[in-house]
């Protein structure tokens, strides 16, 4: 399984451009950037396609000529696009199959021709498990809202497995217990708020990040040969070099956009 993270960032990214904190003047003393946090599988499978997406794509010279599914965690729009199914119509009437949450398919629904038959629309809700674009994916219950449910998803291709877990606060001990025994190779778990506590639940700060990772070993999700790396992060995380550090305590990274990795 090949994972190509097309961006790593919160919704407003790092940095965030009306902002002149440390974290956001050390991106742009070192040139780097964090785009809304979307990952594309093997070229085939499209994870949460924000407004920044097929862009994305191109910046990283790939294409997605070859897309046989997108999966959305949840309706808010740095995480579904669905314009891009419009752009997508004016090349191709390839099948696509697109998988998410009820209001997911809602707002897609409305980008869509009523008489095409090459999109197909999936309803998922957190305990489902479904065979997508060759994937094994199961739907687990996000800590987050966004017009009504918002899920998290365990992706396997019967090789690797990829735990894809954002937007998400800590999760609950349903959720935690469903995934109890199915082993990650790959961990991408969001940490949106570094050092501060103080706000919704329904984001990861550093400390509830780590004890996250920690209920993950404890039931056997994450083990010593899983990657960790943190994503969806946000400007008010400290400096990446302070940054990496914090992470490294719990076992994690955090990696820049347009990272490769084979799982």
């Amino acid at each position: 399984m090949e994972v190509l993270l097309l961006g790593t960032g919160a919704a407003d990214g790092i940095p965030n451009v009306f902002c002149r904190c440390r974290t956001c003047d050390d991106y742009r003393e070192r040139g780097e950037l964090r785009t809304p946090t979307s990952v594309l599988v093997d070229g085939r499978l499209l994870i949460d396609p924000g407004p920044e997406a097929t862009r994305q794509v191109s910046r990283y010279g790939r294409d997605l000529s070859g897309l046989a599914a997108i999966l959305a965690g949840h309706a808010h729009d740095d995480h579904l696009d669905p314009s891009l199914l419009m752009h997508r119509g004016w090349v191709t009437s390839s099948p696509l199959e697109v998988a998410g949450p009820e209001p997911v398919i809602a707002i897609t629904s409305k980008w869509l021709d009523p008489d095409q038959e090459a999109v197909r629309l999936h309803v998922l809700t957190a305990g489902d498990e479904v065979e997508l674009a060759g994937y094994r994916v199961l739907a687990i219950a996000a800590n987050h809202y966004a017009f009504g449910e918002a899920l998290c998803y365990w992706i396997s291709d019967a090789s690797s497995a990829l735990l894809y877990l954002t937007d998400t606060g800590p999760l609950s001990a349903s959720a935690l217990d469903a995934l109890a025994g199915r082993r990650a190779d790959l961990v991408l778990l969001e940490e949106t708020f570094g050092d501060i506590t103080d706000r919704t639940d329904h984001h990861h700060h550093l400390l509830s990040f780590a004890q996250t990772v920690t209920a993950l070993r404890e039931r056997a999700v994450v083990d010593d040969a899983t990657q960790v790396l943190a994503i969806h992060l946000g400007h008010d995380n400290p400096p990446l070099a302070e940054l990496r550090d914090q992470l490294a305590r719990c076992g994690a990274q955090a990696l820049p956009d347009g990272t490769v990795l084979t799982v």
